[in-house]
């Protein structure tokens, strides 16, 4: 007369286990987190000049870098100065709200930097800044 016990193994589970979906997404986060260190450090490798009143500046949609043996880059690709203005020209056409940013490394000549600032005024540009480093005092 007591009560029956069913041993029956078709109820239907109604409940979750959630922990191995919270492992597997702490384990992506994780690794996102890593690999976004390595995206965004800038492939050629240059050093900047360091000023104590910098401030960080947004994202451009066009990244000029000049290396320490003077040869141009546009993106990560490397080109000549012709090839350069033929590119903005082309790429960005009458698009005024284009913003470049010119990184040069320290060992580069003034007069450089300054002539590629007036390449990208020429080629249509008038929003640009120079990349720098913040000095660490």
């Amino acid at each position: 007369m007591g009560a029956q016990q069913s041993n029956d193994d078709d109820d239907i589970i109604s409940t979750i286990n959630v922990t191995p979906l919270v492992d597997i997404t702490l384990v992506l986060l994780i690794i996102f987190m890593v690999t976004a260190t390595y995206i965004v450090t800038p492939s050629i490798k240059i050093e900047l000049p360091k000023a104590a009143n910098s401030e960080q500046s947004a994202p451009s949609t066009a990244a000029i870098v000049i290396n320490r043996d003077g040869r141009l880059f546009l993106n990560t690709k490397e080109m000549g100065e012709e090839t350069l203005i033929k590119e903005i020209k082309s790429a960005f056409g009458t698009n005024q709200d284009i913003q470049v940013i010119i990184s040069a490394d320290k060992q580069v000549q003034h007069g450089v930097v300054v002539h590629i600032i007036d390449v990208v005024r020429g080629a249509g540009v008038s929003k640009f800044a120079i990349s720098i480093e913040k000095d660490q005092q």
